[in-house]
């Protein structure tokens, strides 16, 4: 038996950084829009653990979001569970768009078919990361406090033009340095985006020429989380496609999609 499931990418439509909590995290509110675009983890039983990766370079492979879920998942069981574990990127590292955590959140789900276990996969995921609960369903939510507090709102049909830069960023330290802005933005779609630029200066270069190919002032390139993606609305997949067609950088269309569970 094995099992493959794509691990969905999102958008955050907005991002709103209410403050800095005790534990060292921050308050959110955002909305968080799930899209087609997606990695795919392949499992199946082994007697040993094996992961092997494709597509998209990733970093570290040895601390991979899916053998964190791994773990998790055994030490919740109580159990060892052996997987040969395939995973194709397609979701740029460090872009804002949520690989790691849909990964994650996608192995739960597997790892618990493929091995006939039950177990709290909601708990296991908040531990995982913020985002991942998110990921157990998809869909289009509300997320509150540290962005794991989720509120299911009704999907609406949408069209994005994506655009990456080929810049990780690191999401503490995009966090880090909102912290030390004077006077952090109270406005902005995003909340992030001014703190990824410090870090990053490429980054604003990067949303200008965007913008500046567009040349529509209405309607603008907004970054994803903590970046380094930008996003544009479109009215279609014409329009999407016709957005991504001059750029020289790494460019996506993608399409909102619905819950999947």
């Amino acid at each position: 038996m094995s099992i493959a499931l794509p691990a969905r990418a999102k958008l955050n439509l907005d991002l709103a950084v209410l403050g800095r909590r005790p534990d060292g995290y921050h308050d959110l509110r955002t909305t968080l829009q799930a899209i087609d675009l997606h990695d795919l983890v392949a499992l199946a039983p082994a007697r040993e653990t094996e992961l092997t990766i494709t597509g998209l370079p990733v970093t570290n492979p040895n601390h991979n979001s899916v053998l964190q879920a791994l773990d998790a998942l055994e030490i919740a069981t109580s159990r060892h569970l052996p997987t040969r574990i395939h995973l194709h990127k397609q979701i740029p590292p460090g872009s804002g768009m949520g690989g790691a955590s849909s990964d994650a959140a996608t192995a739960l789900r597997a790892l618990a078919a493929l091995h006939h276990v039950t177990a709290d996969l909601t708990a296991i995921a908040r531990q995982l990361g913020a985002d991942v609960p998110f990921f157990l369903t998809g869909g289009t939510a509300i997320a509150g406090q540290r962005g794991d507090h989720l509120t299911p709102i009704p999907t609406q049909p949408m069209w994005f033009a994506i655009a990456w830069p080929g810049v990780e960023l690191p999401t503490p330290d995009v966090y880090r340095a909102w912290d030390d802005m004077d006077e952090p933005p109270a406005h902005a779609p995003n909340h992030l985006t001014e703190a990824a630029m410090s870090i990053e200066p490429r980054l604003k270069e990067f949303a200008n020429a965007l913008n500046n190919l567009q040349g529509d002032p209405k309607h603008t390139w907004q970054m994803t989380g903590s970046g380094s993606a930008f996003f544009l609305r479109t009215t279609s997949k014409k329009e999407a496609r016709q957005a991504t067609s001059q750029l020289k950088c790494w460019a996506a269309v993608a399409q909102s999609i619905g819950p999947w569970a």
